[in-house]
Order: C-alpha cells, then structure tokens, then sequence
C-alpha cells in the first residue's frame, strides 16, 4: 500500500515537472501555484497570468502597484463615507413631502408656506433618500469587490506580497481613515 502511495505521488511530481521542463523556455515561464506560505518570487503570477513577475525590476513595480492598490480600498471607503455624511446632510434641509412646508425654525412666514419645491422631481426627501441608497449600494458593491480581489492578492501566499498589501492598508488607512474605527469586523470588509 505504501508502495502504490509512493509511486502514485511520483507519478503525479514528474507530470507537474514535466508541464514545467519539458518543451524548453516557454514552459519555464509558467506562473506557479503555491498553495503554501513561501517568500519565492519565481515566476511569481499575482491573481491574472498577464501579472507575471519576471525580474527584480517588475517585483519592485509590482508590490508597490499592490501598496497603491491597498492604499485605493481605503480610499473608496473614505469617499463611501464622506458621501453618506453629504446625503444625511442634504436630507435634513430637503423638505419632507409629508410635511407640507412645515419647517421647526424662525424663517419668515413666506418660507414656510407650502412652497411647490417638494413637488418638483428629485426635491422631497424620499426621492432623495431612494437615489442616495442606490449609489450607496453601488458603492457598497464596489467595496465587496475590492476586498474580495485584495484577499486573492493576498492569497498568492507569497510573504513579499502578503507585506504590499498590509503596507497598503497601513498607510491607506494614515492618509483616510480618520473617521474609521480601526477594528475590522473580518477579513474582507
């Protein structure tokens, strides 16, 4: 049994070294799958076979791409933020269709008339407040994608690139993440 174990697993190592060496320069450029923690930049593919790292040069390039793409994440969600900050604002001084005009602040009597400017599109509060959550939601879609294609760079297992991404994430979050808690409730949001 431990025979067929063994020659079954050689079998399988000489066909992958085989995909690899056989037929010359052009299999060597293969991009290789670890499925291990490694520090091994050779042949080194990051999520896209069109990212394949080469050379020291394209290593250097290629983990700061992956710093500015962390440093991008944070990015998105500091404009998530501003922009839902900018949309709870705007709703507090659209009218309420409601309402009817009324308003709780010393105006004159003529600004609180039943003005027609909650009946004009896009003006009463819950037409605002529909539009404000769709591009809410779009951003929120947005950011799930981002995170989830940041967990697969992450998922090279490749250390060097494993480090890009968390220096991305460090300096995103220096530069705009002073109105985030910095607790992650896990690892993809």
């Amino acid at each position: 049994m431990d025979h067929h174990d063994h020659s079954h697993h050689m079998h399988s190592m000489e066909g992958h070294e085989g995909h690899e060496g056989h037929g010359g320069g052009g299999m060597d450029d293969m991009c290789s799958m670890s499925m291990l923690f490694t520090w091994d930049t050779t042949n080194l593919c990051i999520v896209f076979r069109q990212w394949h790292i080469r050379s020291n040069t394209s290593l250097v390039l290629s983990l700061f791409a992956v710093v500015l793409i962390g440093i991008g994440y944070e990015a998105l969600r500091s404009l998530s933020r501003r922009y839902e900050a900018s949309l709870a604002a705007r709703l507090e001084t659209v009218p309420n269709s409601t309402a009817h005009g009324y308003r709780d602040n010393d105006d004159d009597d003529e600004n609180v008339t039943e003005t027609p400017a909650f009946n004009r599109p896009g003006q009463n509060r819950e037409s605002v407040s529909k539009r404000g959550h769709v591009i809410k939601a779009i951003l929120y879609a947005i950011q799930n994608f981002y995170a989830f294609m940041l967990m697969l760079v992450f998922m090279t297992y490749n250390g060097w690139v494993m480090v890009a991404v968390s220096l991305g994430a460090f300096f995103g979050y220096l530069l705009f993440g002073h109105t985030t808690s910095a607790t992650k409730d896990n690892a993809c949001h």
